[in-house]
């Protein structure tokens, strides 16, 4: 019984130190990437390419968790709507176990890569007119995208271990563009 204690205890630390242990990563690789004191400028050529590349990253990732979660509905008879519903003549409570976690899998995929992308595109507006140093260009706007695939893939094959190290990883990308914001218009 103490273990137990022991065990949700260590739990509970080490999940509220989780965001800080991340943003400090971030700021200590912002400072061996370089920051450069801010300075609005509009993107340089290579920084909108990288913002594109992002972009389609990202389309495809879209795309990918959109025709699972259509493929997932389509294999266990999962509508969408209720129109969709009452015309297939099956009713919600014949939804089997296992569909019901695999349509669960889709849409917290779809629910987390949305909530996270909206953070991404609100920093990486700003961040690419901050004249940022093209080293964090590379780490930060490159890492989330690349990220989420990897997220999406652990989160669709159920490795759990996999998936926490590429959420770590998004959460990294969004600290360091943030941070390095942050420390920027500290810098004069």
């Amino acid at each position: 019984m103490n273990t137990d204690s022991n065990i949700k205890n260590s739990s509970f630390w080490i999940i509220k130190a989780y965001p800080f242990a991340v943003f400090l990563i971030a700021m200590a690789l912002n400072y061996s990437l370089g920051i450069e004191p801010f300075y609005l400028s509009i993107p340089s050529k290579e920084i909108f390419t990288l913002i594109a590349c992002s972009a389609i990253g990202l389309v495809i990732n879209h795309s990918w968790i959109m025709t699972v979660t259509e493929l997932t509905r389509n294999r266990f008879k999962i509508y969408a709507s209720p129109e969709e519903w009452v015309s297939s003549g099956l009713n919600r409570s014949e939804i089997t176990e296992q569909g019901s976690f695999e349509i669960d899998r889709c849409l917290n995929t779809h629910r987390n890569t949305t909530e996270n992308v909206v953070y991404y595109i609100l920093l990486v507006f700003v961040f690419s007119f901050a004249s940022p140093s093209q080293l964090a260009v590379w780490a930060w706007v490159l890492t989330f995208p690349l990220a989420r695939i990897g997220y999406t893939y652990s989160y669709f094959t159920g490795r759990d271990n996999t998936r926490g190290i590429f959420m770590t990883l998004t959460l990294l990308s969004l600290y360091g563009m943030a941070g390095y914001l942050a420390a920027s218009l500290i810098l004069k």
